[in-house]
């Protein structure tokens, strides 16, 4: 009968998914409405919940002159720190849809990679959005000496690299770029 002590036990970690998670805090990608970042903070912070709203700052011209401005760098998003078992009291709050993750279950985040970005944040680091590049997309070089052309971005040693083909010879060249000079091709 050790098989039936094995299903039973699999069945309580399934009501409270990896225990670890469930109980210790994690950082959380919360999926928000439409230009509710801001407001969702503000009263996650009313909750004394631990949160982070990467904000970057443009100028925008309107008619009554330009002014500064900020907004989310990841529209949409809250990241939030929280232990599992707590996740209802962010998802009362008035405009969060959901927990991001798979199948269902909210996934944690790389604390490390939370800490890097806050981190940054404090220091002054200017950041600006950038559209979600993966490798074996289709990508137009935007900027530079090789502005126009059109190929498959490559990552090589943790750097962007545009593979350019010429279908009429057969042939292709890799040119290394900068992130900011690519964009991908809809």
């Amino acid at each position: 009968m050790p098989g039936l002590l094995t299903n039973e036990k699999k069945v309580e970690r399934d009501d409270h998914p990896g225990e670890t998670n469930y109980f210790e805090p994690h950082w959380y990608a919360t999926y928000t409405r439409s230009r509710h970042e801001k407001r969702i903070v503000q009263q996650l912070e009313q909750k004394s919940v631990e949160c982070f709203l990467p904000l970057y700052e443009t100028v925008r011209q309107w008619k009554n002159g330009r002014f500064k401005v900020q907004f989310p760098l990841f529209p949409g998003y809250v990241f939030v720190r929280i232990p599992l078992k707590e996740r209802l009291q962010v998802l009362e709050v008035p405009g969060v849809v959901r927990l991001v993750g798979f199948s269902g279950a909210p996934a944690p985040l790389p604390e490390a990679d939370i800490e890097i970005m806050r981190d940054a944040f404090r220091k002054g680091v200017e950041v600006e959005p950038h559209p979600y590049l993966k490798a074996g997309a289709k990508v137009r070089i935007k900027s530079g000496p090789m502005a126009g052309l059109q190929g498959i971005l490559l990552r090589r040693k943790g750097k962007p690299r545009v593979v350019v083909s010429v279908d009429l010879i057969m042939r292709s060249i890799a040119v290394d770029v900068d992130a900011s000079q690519v964009e991908p091709i809809k």
